[in-house]
């Protein structure tokens, strides 16, 4: 059997697996275990454990679970509540203010906690109900906040920059200011559209009834968010201006969300703190296990010769680099479907930056349009992990109906990949402005 066929037969059987909804590591690990096990024989049995455990030997992951507490920390305090009521009074009056200020919630609190599903639990279970109360259109109310969370794989700190880092072995801190313009942008992005989608349905000024707001009333519940918001300009400034490491900065990061839970919102005690830290832990375990399955799938393609002779094949694709290009992102897109963006991107990044390169693409810039990939992923069925989540908020509207509602911000982010293609310089200008061309 060719490399290549082999390659198709490895896709079909992992795409069956996955379907049977069994978890994602053991899915890429059984897999892995049983294509050695045929072609190898029994004795690549003794080296699984050292593949598995070197996925795992490396001192930047120390970031994932820290980065993942920090989130935890944040997420299970009124932080999120505060940040949605601070942005609904400064922007209550405005056309289509309450989606604007869900988008913009979501924004933020992507970047204090770097989670999309945490972003949409946190920001949905406030602006769901409200939105709904204001005469916006379930799908309208429920597909905002389903892709305004997406943001929270893209905005800095990211998770998903930093396995995208460790797998490619690009620099972590030039990946985090690489996402953070096009963050911006797609938010911008989200924005505009909820403001014409208002305007143009009639609901734009769904404002409270009789409520007005005093600029003390402005002002008075920011100093409440204003510290959260000063640890994430922190955590920037520290990375982008070589002072410590993403790990370094992770750890004191979430030391200091944990301080500041515990004296602004009194969540001190010892069953709150370890529902925080069981939390962190659980879902810090289930990527790590990812990462360390990903690496024994990886292996196990390189050593039945799959990646290199599907890289050989498609260097060897006469076609102009665009094309090349858009191939790879309707790949991107097709397994975002299926697999959640850590498994996407440790499965696939090693073996197609090399190509991305050999044409002349920049690997910084390859990160940030695979992630906007992976975002639409989080709001398109199977996987879609956001839709499921605001589902579990809003259960009585249906998945077709968030979904419905989030089809228009997927248009808004294939325009964002469409802009950075144009403008690469949306994503590679900052990063070489603070840093300095990459070699």
């Amino acid at each position: 059997m060719s490399p290549l066929s082999l390659g198709i037969l490895v896709s079909v059987v992992t795409l069956a697996v996955l379907i049977t909804g069994a978890p994602v590591a053991f899915s890429l690990g059984a897999v892995a275990i049983g294509f050695l096990l045929v072609f190898d024989g029994f004795g690549a049995l003794s080296i699984i454990p050292n593949i598995f455990y070197g996925g795992l030997d490396n001192f930047a992951l120390l970031s994932i679970p820290m980065f993942i507490l920090m989130g935890g920390a944040i997420a299970s305090s009124r932080a999120g509540s505060d940040l949605y009521e601070a942005l609904d009074r400064w922007l209550y009056r405005v056309p289509g203010g309450l989606m604007v200020s869900n988008i913009g919630a979501c924004a933020i609190f992507a970047a204090l906690s770097g989670s999309s599903p945490a972003t949409c639990a946190a920001i949905g279970k406030m602006g769901i109900p409200e939105m709904r109360k204001r005469g916006y259109p379930a799908s309208v109310a429920t597909g905002s906040i389903a892709a305004g969370g997406t943001l929270g794989i893209l905005i800095p700190p990211s998770i998903t920059m930093i396995v995208y880092g460790i797998a490619t072995e690009t620099s972590i801190g030039r990946l985090f200011i690489a996402g953070l313009l096009p963050g911006l942008m797609l938010t911008g992005l989200f924005i505009a559209w909820g403001l014409y989608s208002a305007r143009r349905e009639g609901y734009r000024f769904a404002a409270k009834a009789g409520v007005h707001y005093t600029l003390r009333q402005h002002l008075e519940i920011l100093p409440r968010v204003g510290p959260f918001l000063l640890i994430i300009a922190g955590i920037l400034w520290v990375l982008y201006g070589g002072v410590a490491t993403p790990s370094e900065a992770a750890g004191v990061g979430a030391m200091f969300c944990l301080i500041l839970v515990a004296v602004i919102y009194r969540v001190f005690r010892p069953v709150e703190l370890w529902k925080i830290l069981r939390s962190a832990m659980g879902e810090s375990a289930m990527i790590m296990m990812i990462i360390a399955a990903a690496a024994l799938f990886s292996y196990m393609m390189s050593s039945l010769f799959i990646t290199q002779s599907l890289a050989m094949w498609i260097g060897e694709l006469e076609v102009n680099r665009w094309v090349l290009m858009g191939f790879i992102n309707v790949f991107l897109l097709v397994a975002g479907f299926f697999l959640p963006p850590v498994a996407v991107i440790l499965m696939t990044a090693p073996t197609l930056l090399p190509i991305v390169e050999a044409v002349g693409f920049d690997a910084i810039w390859f990160a940030v349009v695979l992630t906007i990939n992976m975002e639409i992923g989080l709001i398109t069925p199977p996987v879609g992990l956001n839709l499921y989540v605001i589902n579990g908020i809003a259960p009585d509207v249906r998945l077709q109906t968030i979904l419905w509602g989030a089809l228009p911000f997927m248009g808004c982010m294939v325009v964002g990949i469409i802009l950075l293609c144009i403008f690469p310089e949306i994503a590679l200008w900052l990063p070489e402005a603070m840093m300095g061309r990459s070699l």
